[in-house]
């Protein structure tokens, strides 16, 4: 009989993405969106940012490794709590506004390194705290979460979707399209609870960086990321719906997204169930 305790959960993950045809995207496309993702994301008041600062312990933490870092969202909301901070990604264009941003913030003890998920991580100091901040949505999560509680020495936070969908239901229900379901904070939460980690669960509501479009272009092309290409029917759709919602003053999608915080205290790898 299949349980809970029988079913490999860092298998199922694998399985699941692949049949939402997920496939890592290039540095480039990251690149791209650096400097949108700088405002929309990474506004010091950003209900996100500072919940998520809320729920950190800080105690006793001197470095910080921030995974995924993009433009240095969390790092440089948090660097003065720490007296060293590295934050990684793969993107370029993203290191370049993060560094850009500590500069402008003065901000003198950041040091940002090109480096991905899947890279060795040898070269890179151990730090008392690692956060991956919507980061998470990796091909092989049990091994990042797995290189996340090797990097650090006394705590990890990680922030995961609660939805299975990045499209909002509305958008869904217009285009009348079967959207492939993401793997949800579940399966973090099973996967550690498996190698014999006990996590924290918390929920963060923020404001959806994605509901910020200037105009109709940039909703459709918002719309074709998140979905894939679009037929000349469905752009006539979401052209009517757009302007419909901006005649009657609604949002063209929910102006918030749900994240779940999944953080713990570091577990010597000897001791986890491998």
């Amino acid at each position: 009989m299949n349980t809970i305790e029988t079913t490999d959960f860092a298998e199922l993950y694998k399985n699941h993405m692949v049949q939402a045809e997920r496939t890592k995207k290039e540095p480039e496309h990251w690149d791209k969106r650096a400097e949108k993702m700088a405002e929309s994301c990474a506004n010091p008041n950003d209900p996100y940012l500072i919940k998520f600062r809320a729920m950190m312990d800080f105690s006793g933490a001197e470095t910080l490794l921030d995974v995924g870092c993009g433009p240095g969202s969390i790092s440089i909301h948090v660097a003065d709590k720490f007296k060293k901070i590295i934050g990684i990604d793969y993107s370029t264009g993203m290191l370049t506004v993060a560094r850009r941003r500590a500069k402008q913030a003065g901000i003198n003890h950041a040091e940002f390194i090109t480096c991905s998920w899947e890279d060795s991580w040898d070269e890179l100091p151990r730090c008392d705290i690692a956060v991956a901040s919507r980061s998470t949505l990796v091909m092989d999560l049990q091994a990042a979460l797995l290189k996340l509680n090797r990097q650090a020495n006394l705590r990890v936070y990680t922030t995961h979707t609660v939805s299975p969908t990045f499209v909002d239901q509305r958008i869904i229900r217009l285009l009348g399209r079967e959207v492939p379901t993401l793997p949800t904070y579940i399966y973090a939460v099973n996967m550690l609870n498996q190698m014999g980690i006990h996590p924290k669960v918390d929920y963060i509501r923020s404001r959806n960086c994605q509901s910020n479009f200037n105009n109709l272009e940039q909703f459709i092309e918002g719309i074709n990321f998140s979905v894939g290409p679009l037929s000349e029917d469905e752009i006539t759709r979401l052209t009517n719906y757009y302007h419909e919602s901006i005649e009657k003053s609604v949002s063209l999608i929910s102006p918030t997204r749900d994240w779940a915080m999944v953080s713990w205290d570091v577990v010597p790898e000897s001791e986890l169930t491998l």
